[in-house]
């Protein structure tokens, strides 16, 4: 098999492949049998018709043309294993010669990765926000906290802003009832503006049993978005009461005694959201950082399907929240070219940073163990409330673990380059990454000194050690022997297939 690779763009190819007709007699066999199973020729069992009889009922050419489908997929990925390309999507395929028994060729158009090196990321340097936590938080969470114990009692008055009115909702448009827009012994917050335009308005003021009527647009159903007349009758009014923040509430609303372990612990676990943030922020910002010192072509039809995959993301979180586009675009104070244009610069940022990750992992010669590839699916299963097994299951027949190793190889890539980043806060103290990511993971310095005391401790007392380590070790592996066998026994394999992963969940997976 002859291939030629000619250039189109930096980013496209066009592979011109000329191969001997003897390669395809594999693809002829077969071709023949399956045909030879679906005619029925007097005289002759399914799968018992000979070649020749089948060339004068169904002729040579549906035969050839069966055979090249067969062999296509296959002699396009020789073809790019033997150019050592990185390709993108699916190619344009055309056949361009096929004479029976000399010759057949074909070409194929297809997006490529770029051919970059990524540069030497040593002193970059990257500030993220100082991990301040204030009083003022601290009792914005405690406020949240005595919301959730919250109790409501009956008003005999009218609805006031802050209060719970349990109400019947009508919604007419032409005259004509909209009954998915309607509804009974709906409980709503006045004030929250969490459902309708115009519903908090119209409900304060009113008492038990009394009613308005107002015009607003439905947030879904068949008719969201559209303008409907809707009566409102309240049915009951109720007060919210708050908990006071005493040793009492700290009682019924934790594991402490008083309201000022409580605080502590609130300021504690803020502190510890409010480092996580910084690690998250040090990511993003190193791998900002490094995209600035790379500039490298990105194919058109890539960034248009990851600007296409972000609009249809946008999309049905929308749907299931209830809002249109145009309420989105109100609410943000955009425009439908400024939104576009955010999008687009997003996509290109998205895939630039696969490609430059991807490369970088390649430079780097990393790869991805079967114990690191069972860690991931154990925890996005954890995630995701499903068992590891059925995770791990599904990921191998919907032929989604290549997209995983590279995820994790992602991952591991810019793991790299923060190790190399120094990392500041605004006051410009110098941020120990692996200190704060070993505190967030619970290993403290005691456990550090106990772990240094263990290497110290005489040789058969670690050997002892080692052996109680290695038993435990196998008892951990038998336990997650199913979800290891199918996700972690296949990484190899994925592995393989990985360096042509889809770049567009770049920036979602890196970040």
């Amino acid at each position: 098999m002859k291939t030629d690779v000619e250039e189109l763009t930096p980013t496209r190819v066009k592979l011109t492949v000329e191969v001997p007709f003897d390669e395809l007699k594999p693809n002829l066999d077969k071709a023949y049998k399956e045909i030879s199973q679906q005619v029925r020729i007097k005289g002759f069992r399914p799968g018992k018709v000979p070649a020749p009889l089948i060339d004068k009922y169904v002729g040579r050419g549906a035969v050839l043309q069966e055979a090249v489908n067969d062999a296509l997929p296959g002699l396009y990925g020789r073809a790019v294993e033997e150019s050592e390309l990185f390709v993108l999507g699916q190619p344009d395929v055309e056949v361009t010669e096929l004479e029976d028994g000399t010759q057949f060729a074909f070409t194929a158009e297809v997006d490529i990765r770029p051919k970059f090196e990524v540069p030497d990321y040593d002193g970059l340097e990257v500030v993220v926000d100082d991990a301040e936590v204030t009083d003022e938080q601290v009792e914005e969470t405690l406020g949240n906290l005595r919301e959730r114990f919250a109790s409501l009692t009956t008003a005999e008055r009218a609805v006031e802003e802050g209060d719970f009115a349990t109400v019947d909702l009508v919604a007419r448009i032409d005259g004509e009832e909209v009954e998915d827009a309607s509804t009974s012994g709906y409980s709503y917050e006045v004030g929250s503006k969490s459902s309708v335009e115009g519903l908090d308005d119209a409900l304060i003021g009113l008492a038990a049993g009394e009613e308005a009527t107002f015009t607003g647009a439905l947030t879904g159903g068949e008719h969201a978005g559209e303008e409907a007349e809707i009566t409102a009758t309240v049915q009951s009014v109720k007060i919210k009461n708050l908990p006071d923040l005493d040793d009492e509430f700290a009682q019924l609303a934790s594991e402490f005694d008083t309201i000022d372990e409580l605080r502590d612990d609130v300021r504690t676990r803020l502190g510890r959201q409010v480092k996580a943030q910084q690690l998250s922020d040090a990511r993003d910002k190193a791998l900002e950082a490094l995209l600035e010192k790379v500039d490298i072509p990105l194919p058109d039809k890539v960034v248009e399907e990851e600007v296409g995959r972000r609009n249809q993301q946008l999309e049905q979180q929308l749907q299931m929240a209830g809002m249109t586009k145009e309420d989105y675009l109100k609410d943000e104070e955009k425009s439908e070219e400024q939104f576009d244009t955010e999008v687009a610069d997003a996509a290109r940022l998205a895939v630039k940073g696969g490609f430059v990750l991807d490369q970088l992992a390649v430079q780097e010669e990393l790869n991805v163990e079967n114990e690191e590839l069972s860690e991931y699916v154990v925890t996005q299963a954890m995630q995701m409330g499903v068992q590891p097994q059925q995770l791990a299951q599904y990921l191998t027949e919907n032929n989604q673990l290549p997209a995983i190793v590279s995820e994790v190889l992602r991952s591991k890539a810019l793991n790299l380059v923060v190790g190399h980043v120094t990392v500041k806060d605004e006051s410009g103290n110098v941020i120990d990454v692996e200190a704060v990511q070993r505190e967030l993971n619970g290993e403290t310095a005691e456990a550090e000194t106990a772990e240094a005391q263990a290497t110290d401790a005489e040789t058969t007392d670690a050997e002892t050690a080692d052996a109680e380590t290695a038993e435990q070790a196998e008892e951990n592996e038998q336990a997650e022997a199913e979800t290891g066998e199918t996700a972690g026994g296949a990484a190899e394999a994925a592995a393989d297939e990985s360096p042509a992963a889809e770049p567009e969940d770049a920036q979602d997976k890196s970040s």
